[in-house]
């Protein structure tokens, strides 16, 4: 099995460590030509939603990545990776895949010294270890979306066919526990 990971801007080599520990090999995508090779998950790292969403474009890979998404390819979006994702954004005009019926609300536990740590329930594992870093969490969330975690009253995880987005970052802590149910969960329907 083999991972793409977005590997334009932001916290992509820490999901590589993770995915590496689990025998996932992993692939970097840095331009149009690497969307030609094989891979069966798709990574989409924390970083700034609004830099990777003009580098995706710029690089015109933005188009070939929808199309794999809207296809059912399995996603692991964290923090900037779910603005990508989300069909609406609370606090910003500008859209990114727009495959996931959520509203995101962007920087919604304010700049960096609003980052925190924290372990909560994550529904399919109990308690993880969550990071939070200038995080986004979901305001709204479609019929058909599984709630997976709530903090502080707040939805900071949630599935939607083949796509998981998370406000927190798993791949800033020592458990694997999300990574392997991520690995061999089944999208929904």
């Amino acid at each position: 099995m083999k991972a793409a990971v977005l590997a334009l801007q932001g916290a992509f080599i820490e999901h590589e460590k993770k995915l590496s520990s689990l025998g996932i090999s992993c692939l970097e995508l840095r331009e149009k030509s690497d969307l030609e090779q094989s891979f069966d998950l798709l990574v989409l790292p924390g970083g700034e939603s609004t830099v990777q969403g003009k580098l995706l474009r710029e690089l015109d890979m933005f188009d070939t990545l929808k199309a794999r998404i809207e296809d059912g390819i399995k996603v692991l979006a964290t923090c900037a990776g779910m603005i990508l994702l989300a069909d609406k954004i609370e606090n910003d005009q500008r859209l990114h895949f727009a495959t996931m019926p959520v509203t995101v609300k962007r920087n919604a536990y304010g700049r960096q010294l609003g980052s925190f740590y924290t372990e909560d329930q994550f529904k399919p594992l109990g308690k993880i270890p969550m990071t939070f870093i200038r995080a986004p969490y979901i305001k709204e969330a479609g019929k058909d979306v599984e709630i997976l975690a709530t903090t502080q009253g707040r939805i900071t995880a949630a599935r939607y066919k083949n796509q998981l987005a998370l406000s927190f970052h798993p791949e800033l802590n020592d458990d694997l526990r999300l990574y392997e149910w991520w690995l061999r969960e089944k999208p929904l329907p």
